[in-house]
């Protein structure tokens, strides 16, 4: 797993993000669009395919969207009414071109253009077995698998040789296909990542978030279904269910940070969770004070919500520079301290001399968060509170969410007082597991069938993560956490 950008590591970061379109003369402008409004799923690099009938194109490239796509000349290139796009951000593979998807390749059928979110569990062993058997690898990425027992399969339709390769493999996925004769969106068994379809002046469409669809003006129909394959050709749309039915385990840190807040989930307003979530924050752990003050941008939703049920002023009393780069500078000793502050500055006048609550979407290793309370204190607030609006991220994710070693997690080394005196706040929460559930729809979480994947709270896999099982078996993974809130 990568680690965390070292301006902003208090925040999971994103996994990847995937678009399609069947049935549009301008697919590929359409793909980029939506690739923009998928743009904080992925900003290390882009690539869309295309096809015309006859010939595939593509262009991928490092960068964000307008980096890759923002030259006219490019999407004229990418003809055809056919298209699938993706953003990355990596969870397994190098950011090199020869990892940016869609990856390619030619198959017995013809031409076959896949992209991937989420992050397969069982990698290693497929790819040890794939390469015994004389497969040759052009990337480091976990797709490349999948591309793979797609080629080898013997069945003969493309929708088989895709269903066996997926009974082959293991972790979360969401997928969008493009081959010869249309386009394929696929969801795994547990419905893990998002995938939803859509629908622009007959055209179908799928991606990763509803939000991609309200920049080109389509109309959500659904959620593909977990387990579903949704086969969109000249014939219409057609789904196939070929798993097993089992028990939804989506992913809630959707809901607390990495959709966009203007997107619908499983038929849930992402802002609205986030609201009730900042309100259940509010009732668990309320405290006196003067100001409610995000930490932006994930944590304004979650404020909102927090001081309207605690009825306490909500203030912008951080500023957020959005023109600050992952690349602005190498991190030093000097400059690691300053890149906070080039990313948030305080708003003095609405902190000085107040009680402040600061909430926050999560705390991953605790730099950016003792910098941000650091920031507050040195802008004259009289007392700093801290509130979470997820409960402690104690555990790795293996299904597309890049996190670090478990040891490098506050919350698997300190307990909440330790993680309070460390950050230095007068008092620090997070919200209850059982809170969370609630603020999404539910009474409470089920332990014998939880509702959502919660992993990384609660070590709780709805999968066993094959590739790490050893990491998982070692019992030093689970004795990190000190009475004391120290090591």
């Amino acid at each position: 797993m990568l680690t965390t950008n070292p301006f902003d590591d208090d925040h999971l970061r994103e996994e990847c993000g995937v678009f399609g379109i069947y049935g549009h003369p301008e697919a590929a402008a359409l793909v980029a669009l939506g690739l923009h409004a998928l743009q904080h799923r992925g900003q290390e690099a882009a690539g869309i395919v295309s096809h015309d009938g006859d010939l595939f194109h593509n262009h991928r490239d490092l960068g964000h969207v307008e980096d890759c796509f923002g030259n006219e000349a490019i999407i004229r290139k990418l003809k055809g009414a056919a298209a699938v796009g993706h953003v990355r951000y990596s969870t397994t593979g190098e950011t090199l071109l020869r990892n940016v998807q869609p990856l390619f390749a030619e198959m017995e059928f013809g031409g076959l253009a896949l992209a991937h979110n989420g992050n397969l569990t069982n990698t290693n062993v497929l790819r040890r077995s794939l390469v015994k058997r004389g497969c040759l690898f052009q990337s480091t990425t976990d797709t490349e698998v999948i591309i793979h027992l797609i080629a080898i399969s013997l069945y003969t339709s493309v929708e088989d040789r895709l269903i066996d390769a997926l009974r082959q493999i293991e972790g979360a996925y969401s997928l969008t296909c493009l081959t010869k004769n249309g386009v394929i969106g696929v969801r795994d068994p547990l419905g893990i990542r998002p995938l939803v379809l859509g629908k622009l002046d007959g055209a179908w469409c799928l991606a990763s978030e509803t939000c991609a669809f309200d920049i080109i003006g389509a109309e959500f129909v659904r959620d593909v279904e977990p387990g579903e394959i949704v086969v969109i050709t000249a014939t219409g749309l057609r789904s196939l269910k070929p798993f097993a039915l089992k028990q939804r385990r989506f992913c809630i840190f959707e809901y607390i940070y990495f959709a966009r807040p203007d997107s619908i989930m499983e038929g849930t307003s992402v802002y609205d969770v986030r609201k009730r979530i900042g309100a259940e924050l509010a009732r668990e752990s309320s405290v006196d004070a003067d100001v409610i003050i995000p930490v932006p941008d994930s944590g304004v939703p979650a404020a909102l919500g927090y001081a309207t049920e605690a009825g306490i002023p909500f203030e912008l009393g951080i500023i957020r520079n959005h023109y600050v780069g992952r690349t602005f500078i190498q991190p030093t000793d000097r400059t690691r301290h300053a890149g906070v502050k080039m990313k948030h500055n305080p708003n003095r006048h609405t902190i000085e001399g107040k009680r402040v609550i600061l909430v926050d979407d999560s705390i991953v290793r605790g730099t950016t968060s003792r910098k941000i309370v650091e920031m507050v204190r040195q802008a004259g607030a009289k007392e700093v509170h801290m509130r979470i609006s997820s409960p402690p991220t104690n555990h790795c994710c293996y299904f597309g969410i890049d996190t670090p070693e478990r040891e490098k997690l506050l919350a698997a080394r300190y307990d909440v007082a330790g993680m309070a005196k460390l950050i230095g706040v007068d008092s620090l929460a997070f919200i209850s597991l059982d809170g969370l559930y609630k603020a999404v729809g539910e009474e409470a979480r089920n332990p014998q069938a939880p509702q959502y994947c919660d992993a990384c709270f609660t070590g709780d896999y709805p999968i066993m993560p094959t590739d790490y099982a050893d990491q998982l078996a070692d019992p030093k993974q689970f004795s990190l956490l000190t009475s004391e809130g120290a090591k």
